[in-house]
């Protein structure tokens, strides 16, 4: 057995890939030029995941943690990621007394507000927003919920349920009046009105909407992919059903277990 590290292996290979007589590709490379690559890859790892398909998720996960050396390597080499990697371990332990030291939490929401307070320390430098640890680049439902979920750690939320449905109501009628107004801008700021507060009621009920739609998405491709495997057995174009047919055909999958 070979006492070189996985992560020894993957630091060699990338410095050969930017020495002399490497890939003129990977020499061109900066930090921000993989930060797209990076964003790609990880999406094909959560999908991975969300198969649950181990080999898929060990190919991704390589894919990522290339990336991750590869940038780490161009910020000022092998030394950056483990310093990267040891700054992140004294993190999770700093903020984790309850397990690495002797504080007593007796509750969720405790855990919750003393994590937020050990996260204020370690940023005191600066005077900083609530909302300034929230990547502004998360797609839109991600950071909607993140939004929602700090607003609701100083207490800015609907106090209960029934108050937050109201509230859907009083949105949906808006989305309503916008729809009849025809006015496009307006449409679209009543329509990103109804949803956000839609994700704030999903993720009081512990559900979170990019996940949500995440499943109903993979849900409604497979019954469609199903629609056109009956079609085809049936000799029909679905492209050129109408919409009784083609509502056959759903029930159809549906009852396939698409």
């Amino acid at each position: 057995m070979s006492s070189r590290s996985a992560v020894d292996d993957l630091q060699e290979i990338i410095e050969k890939l930017l020495g002399p007589g490497g890939c003129p590709w990977d020499r061109e490379q900066t930090p921000k030029s993989l930060c797209d690559y990076l964003v790609e890859e990880t999406f094909e790892l959560v999908e991975a995941i969300r198969c649950d398909n181990p080999d898929e998720v060990k190919e991704e996960l390589g894919d990522v943690v290339f990336l991750l050396a590869f940038i780490s390597r161009l910020y000022g080499g092998g030394s950056f990621l483990q310093q990267a990697m040891h700054q992140g371990a004294r993190k999770m332990v700093r903020r984790h007394p309850h397990v690495f030291d002797e504080k007593e939490i007796n509750s969720l929401q405790e855990l919750t507000r003393n994590w937020e307070e050990i996260k204020k320390t370690e940023k005191n430098h600066t005077r900083g927003y609530i909302l300034d640890s929230v990547p502004k680049s998360l797609p839109p439902l991600l950071l909607a919920y993140r939004i929602n979920s700090k607003a609701a750690k100083i207490g800015f939320t609907w106090a209960r349920d029934e108050d937050l449905e109201d509230k859907l109501a009083e949105e949906w009628q808006e989305w309503q009046e916008a729809l009849e107004s025809r006015d496009r801008d307006r449409m679209l700021e009543e329509f990103g009105d109804y949803l956000f507060t839609l994700v704030e009621y999903g993720r009081r009920h512990k559900i979170k909407a990019n996940s949500a739609l995440a499943e109903t998405n993979a849900k409604f491709a497979r019954r469609m992919h199903q629609m056109e495997d009956l079609a085809l057995e049936k000799g029909w174009d679905i492209s050129k059903l109408d919409m009784e047919h083609l509502e056959e055909l759903w029930q159809k999958a549906k009852g396939h277990g698409a």
